[in-house]
Formats: structure tokens, C-alpha cells, sequence
């Protein structure tokens, strides 16, 4: 089926190009069924997308040439095939607003630069909601048109169901519903008729040449104007200081102000309410994402979000009752964290890849985009000699012809040296991350052995670390 996407890709991109496809390379998955590659030709580039929901691609598209010709910073959408669900639109890089703010912000504080980016993009969430919004055709939303009851009360059953019982708190079932009808009943008194983007948060703003723009907002439809900003200002990986949050909040009621008459006060009682929405069905995806298949970024979201979630329980009252919620929720946060969830994980991971030049040098994994990409290509390659053709890096026959050449020791010596002291800093500093890749031409037999050499080396000399091998042309993700 891949093999099936890539090839549609590649069609449609030389279509639009008019020129040969050069590269093809996947990026990092997160939580749907959608696929992207980042694809490229001599003089154009591309974002590849594949999606099989029909809908949401509709959604998306149609959503995306209103906000451009609005003004709004999204992507362009070069081409789409509907019959094959995919499309292509403008890459916008790799920088989200998260990875930046995880590169270069300083201990808990954030940077004066990454105010001034969130005081751009709370100025701009009201652009979408109020001005685009007016003239948007809301039949092209999916799975509904309007953030109503139902609509809540699957993120609510989601929490439960994925987090709340996973977790192992305990509840009655029916006081439980009760109060999810309670609280539902509540936040829709405040007015719902804005365009709600639904996931209006820090992985889904790219910074391009130090701009915002944004993506992933294929799921908006009709709700609250508190529901996107609880998003942004919430969003559990982002860590936003309470002082930073309470002056966002304040500029955009400001900008908000410009477009409608608004009761700031009013805004401000329900405000909470939707953090709480928010939190809980953010939970809800770490514990289908993470709990339940197993991603890793999602499982380290989980202590962030309680951490949010008890702030909040200690702050706020809301004007109802709901004694079951509100106990599940002071229960999680009393929650003593497994450890295959640590508050601050104090564990070094490194991902070692091989990859072949020819698609492309790899996406980093990691939120900081940092990382060592080394070229093999200077080293004798195996591949060249038909004894070898069908092997790789990993088998005995092609290591003993690699071990023989003085050059591949020549070329690791310096490369254990650097990533060993990258390795001791970042220990010391407690960072989590670190991605290296060995690139050759077919990425199946050098880069392959250095990879499973570097690999070998950092386990004896770094027994504590965690390390990760993508051999990218193996197929062994």
C-alpha cells in the first residue's frame, strides 16, 4: 500500500512540477492515518499528503483555499487527486512552534522572541474564528458542523474510556454521565457561532523564515471562541508560565474586541470550563496514543497534562456541580506516575539512522531538530561488487570487507569522538533527544554498518542510555 502511495505521489507531484521526481521521504507520523512525504525535483518542492478519509480531506482543502484567500498564512494546495486521497500542498519546513520553544527557551521562562511569536499568533487566532469565519461554508465540516453536546460528550467518553479507566480511577458510570451532561449544558450558554479550529496548538503552527503558519485544522467547525486559546495557552508540552498565559489571554480579548462586541468577563467565567474540556480530551488522545498504541510522544504528554490539570483544580470554581468529575479529577492528580511515564524523563535517548541519499537526509524525530548527519560515501561501497549486491551492512561477509578498509576506521574515529562528547553534555544537561544518521547511496550497506558500529559503541560505553536503529532502506523502523 505504501509503495502504492509513493508511486500516486510521485505522479501527481511531476504533474504539477513538470519535472522528475529526485526525492521522496516520509515524515514522522503523529496521531491519524494521514501520511506525508516531503518530495522534491530539481527547482520544486512539495508536502505529499495521503489521507483515506474522504471527508476530512474535503474539509481540509476546501478550508485551506478559504483562509488563503483570506489572507490567512496556511498552506498553499498545489494539486489534490481525489479518487487516490491525496494531495500536495506547500512545505513549510520542519520548525513548529514547539520545537522552537523547546530549542531555545531558557529553564521554565520563555524568551522575549517566543512571546512576541505567541502574541502573533493569539492576535491571529481571531482571524480564523471571527473574519474567515463569517463567509466559510460550514457544510465542508467533519465529522460535524457545530461543537455541540455530542460533539463534547464523544471527547468526554473518549477521556473516560481511554484515560480515566486505563488509569485505574475509580467512578460511578451513571453520576459520571450525569455530570458530563452538567458541564455541557453549562458551556454551551456562552455563544458557539465562531469558527472553532479545534486543535489550535504549538505542533500545529510552523514557523517559516520566523513567521507562523498554520495546518491541521481540517476538524473545525462551529464553537466557542474559549476553546481554541484554552488549546494554545494549555497545551501541555509548551509549559506557558502562568504571568505569560494571563497577558496572552488579555491581548487577545483586546484583538477579539476589534471584530465583535465581547463581555470580557463573561469570556473569562466560561474560559476555565473549556480548559477543562480541553485538558480532558487532550488525556484522552495520550491515552489512546499512548496508552493504548504505544507512542512515545504521547506518553510523555501524560505528566505535563496532570500537572495543568491540578493548577487548574486548585485555581478555578466553576459555577456547577459536579462532585464525580471533580473527584476523578483530584484522583489523577494524585496519581503516582509509573515509571514508563517519568514527570521530567532523565533518560538520553538516541536514534541512529541509515538512510540513502538518494530520498532525502531524514526528518528528526525529536521536537528540537538538532542532530548529526555524516556522509559514508567517501568509504568504498560494498554494494559495487556483485557478491554483495544482495547483502547489507548487517551481514558478516560485507562487515569483514568494510573492517578491512583503513578508511571506515579513519571516518569513525572522529564521529565517536563528537558524539561522545555531545553525549556526556547532554547527559549533564538532561536533555532527552538525540538523532544521528549515516547517509551513503543506497543507504543498505555503509551507512548500515556505521550505524550498527556507533550503535554498539554508545551501548558499551553508555549502558544507561536508550538507543533506537532505523535502517530506513531495510524497512526496519
Amino acid at each position: 500500500m505504501e509503495l502504492h502511495i509513493r508511486q500516486q505521489l510521485i505522479h501527481l507531484f511531476e504533474n504539477w512540477a513538470g519535472e522528475q521526481v529526485t526525492g521522496i521521504q516520509p515524515l514522522p507520523s503523529s496521531g491519524s492515518q494521514r501520511a506525508y512525504y516531503r518530495i522534491q525535483s530539481a527547482n520544486k518542492r512539495a508536502i505529499g499528503a495521503y489521507n483515506p478519509d474522504h471527508n476530512e480531506n474535503r474539509a481540509f482543502l476546501e478550508f485551506s483555499k478559504h483562509f488563503r484567500a483570506t489572507g490567512l498564512n496556511v498552506p498553499e494546495i498545489y494539486q489534490e487527486n481525489e479518487t487516490e486521497c491525496i494531495y500536495l500542498l506547500e512545505d513549510l519546513g520542519n520548525i513548529t512552534l514547539l520545537s522552537y520553544i523547546n530549542q531555545h527557551r531558557q529553564g521554565k521562562e520563555l524568551t522575549n522572541d517566543m512571546i512576541n511569536l505567541y502574541q502573533k499568533v493569539v492576535t491571529e487566532l481571531p482571524n480564523f474564528q471571527i473574519k474567515a469565519g463569517r463567509n466559510l461554508n460550514f457544510a465542508f465540516c467533519y465529522p460535524r458542523q457545530r461543537f455541540d453536546q455530542q460533539s463534547m460528550m464523544w471527547d468526554l467518553n473518549y477521556f473516560k474510556y481511554c484515560f480515566l479507566k486505563p488509569m485505574r480511577i475509580t467512578f460511578n458510570e451513571q453520576s459520571l454521565e450525569e455530570d458530563f451532561q452538567t458541564l455541557t449544558d453549562y458551556l454551551l450558554q456562552t455563544e458557539t457561532n465562531y469558527f472553532m479550529y479545534r486543535d489550535f496548538q504549538s505542533r500545529n503552527i510552523l514557523l517559516k523564515d520566523g513567521v507562523p503558519f498554520y495546518i491541521d485544522y481540517q476538524g473545525g467547525r462551529k464553537g466557542a471562541l474559549q476553546y481554541d486559546l484554552a488549546s494554545l495557552l494549555y497545551d501541555a508540552k509548551a509549559e506557558i508560565p502562568d504571568t505569560i498565559r494571563e497577558m496572552l489571554i488579555a491581548e487577545y480579548l483586546e484583538t477579539v474586541s476589534k471584530y465583535i462586541k465581547i463581555q470580557s468577563q463573561t469570556f473569562l467565567i466560561y474560559f476555565p470550563g473549556y480548559v477543562l474540556l480541553r485538558i480532558m480530551q487532550a488525556m484522552g488522545a495520550y491515552g489512546f496514543r499512548g496508552l493504548y498504541e504505544k507512542k512515545e510522544l504521547f506518553i510523555q504528554s501524560i505528566p505535563r497534562a496532570l500537572i495543568n490539570l491540578s493548577v487548574l483544580l486548585n485555581t478555578v470554581q466553576l459555577p456547577i456541580k459536579i462532585p464525580s468529575l471533580w473527584k476523578a479529577l483530584k484522583d489523577l492528580t494524585q496519581l503516582t506516575l509509573p515509571e514508563q511515564f517519568p514527570a521530567e524523563s532523565e533518560i538520553l535517548t538516541v536514534i541512529i539512522n541509515s538512510f540513502s541519499y538518494r530520498k532525502g537526509i531524514p526528518i528528526d524525530p525529536s521536537e528540537h531538530g538538532g542532530g548529526f548527519v555524516f556522509d559514508c560515501r567517501s568509504i568504498r561501497n560494498p554494494g559495487r561488487y556483485e557478491s554483495f549486491v544482495n547483502l547489507t551492512g548487517k551481514d558478516t561477509a560485507v562487515c569483514q570487507f568494510l573492517e578491512k578498509e583503513a578508511k571506515i576506521q579513519k571516518f569513525l574515529k572522529p564521529v565517536f569522538a563528537l558524539v561522545d562528547q555531545t553525549i556526556e553534555e547532554y547527559l549533564q544537561r538532561k536533555f532527552t533527544k538525540l538523532t544521528i544518521s549515516f547517509g551513503c547511496t543506497g543507504g543498505r550497506h555503509r551507512s548500515v554498518y556505521c550505524a550498527e558500529t556507533l550503535a554498539e559503541h554508545l551501548q558499551k560505553k553508555y549502558p544507561a542510555l536508550q538507543i533506537r536503529i532505523n535502517h530506513l532502506e531495510l524497512g526496519m523502523l
